[in-house]
């Protein structure tokens, strides 16, 4: 099998040059002009930061990408889909706030933004996933799926569950709806904080299949009626309902590359990767911690799978930032080397299985040609 092709420029800005250029030039030199644009609506898919977290790709990198884009005929526009915990993108109304406030708007992006799963997280389409092992039809924000091209432009960081948040965290899980996001994390069945609850039924009002009930004047779910929809969770003005997180990080790997295939199979698809400010944990944190390896640089191909390898085989190569918590679990007494960063940073996390899985089902190859552009 030939290697996918991995285009990577690094981070020096000479006088007379500057990034968002040397981004350009990097997707240009990538491919992404041999993808026909014309008049088509195109989503580029990006993390647009939980308000407190100051590492996340600032919008200059997103109008570099959209105006590519429209460069070669295209639409663009910048999407995500809300999330499952509770906080400033929980609904497209906050997202929006929260995207404003993080400096992402038509003026310095070029494009408008759309939240892919709509008001509260429950505009989806049911996708089916080809080969799918854990997931026979994702879930997916339905305006991502109306596209007619889909682009990726990620902040490749770590994880406090998955290793690494790159590609497949930024396509795969941030692609999927609310009911999709639960689908992935376990068994799409939320729960009630009944310390929080205030009985005001409006969950049961957007619950078509009866399963919640008030015995004692508080929200309870049945999961045995719960289909896992998350209309209740984005229906609660009160954070009473939640997600409980339960399955094991091998499970939501498997998961995250199959709802990754559903969303890039069918249409063109490109992929972005930025390896700067390589934070311990993922951008949905409301603050930042100090990066645990130096900036790397910026990596493009059609191949998702090799994309997040290279990435990741890029950092693995670099030397942990000093005062970083990377740094400090190194020099704990009794330290036990997994010969990863990311696994050094958090022991419990875990990667390899979504790039083996995500290979597996014909997502891409783990082997690839890193091509250097000046």
């Amino acid at each position: 099998m030939e290697k996918s092709k991995v285009y990577f420029t690094d981070m020096r800005a000479l006088p007379g040059t500057n990034l968002p250029d040397k981004l350009k030039k990097l997707i240009l030199k990538a491919g992404i002009g041999e993808i026909d644009f014309e008049k088509k609506m195109t989503a580029i898919k990006i993390h647009f930061g939980e308000p407190g977290n100051l590492s996340f790709l600032r919008p200059n990198y997103a109008k570099a990408v959209a105006d590519v884009v429209k460069e070669l005929g295209g639409r663009p526009f910048l999407t995500d889909c809300n999330t499952l915990y509770v906080g400033r993108r929980k609904d497209a109304l906050e997202h929006l706030s929260a995207a404003y406030e993080n400096g992402f708007n038509l003026l310095s992006t070029g494009c408008h933004i759309i939240i892919g799963d709509g008001l509260k997280g429950t505009d989806d389409v049911s996708v089916p996933v080809e080969g799918g092992t854990l997931v026979k039809e994702a879930k997916i924000g339905k305006a991502i799926m109306d596209a007619d091209v889909f682009i990726s432009l990620s902040h490749f960081k770590g994880h406090e569950m998955t290793g690494f948040g790159g590609c497949f965290k930024n396509i795969g899980m941030g692609c999927g709806s609310r009911a999709g996001k639960m689908e992935q994390h376990n068994s799409g069945k939320p729960s009630v904080d009944q310390s929080v609850c205030v009985g005001c039924r409006v969950c049961s009002r957007n619950c078509a299949h009866g399963a919640i009930s008030f015995p004692e004047k508080k929200a309870v779910i049945d999961h045995g009626k719960c289909v896992g929809c998350g209309r209740c969770l984005g229906a609660c003005n009160f954070d009473a309902i939640y997600n409980e997180n339960s399955s094991a990080v091998k499970e939501l790997n498997i998961k995250m590359a199959e709802y990754t295939k559903a969303v890039v199979s069918g249409r063109p698809a490109f992929h972005i990767s930025l390896v700067i400010d390589v934070s311990p944990y993922c951008d949905c944190h409301p603050e930042n911690d100090v990066p645990i390896l130096p900036d790397v640089g910026m990596f493009a191909s059609f191949d998702p799978v090799a994309l997040d390898q290279a990435c990741a085989d890029a950092c693995n190569a670099q030397q942990p930032m000093q005062g970083s918590i990377l740094d400090e679990h190194i020099h704990e007494e009794g330290f036990c080397d997994h010969h990863d960063h990311f696994a050094n940073t958090t022991p419990e996390s875990e990667w390899e299985t979504c790039l083996a899985h995500a290979q597996e089902i014909g997502l891409g190859s783990r082997e690839y040609e890193l091509i250097e552009v000046k």
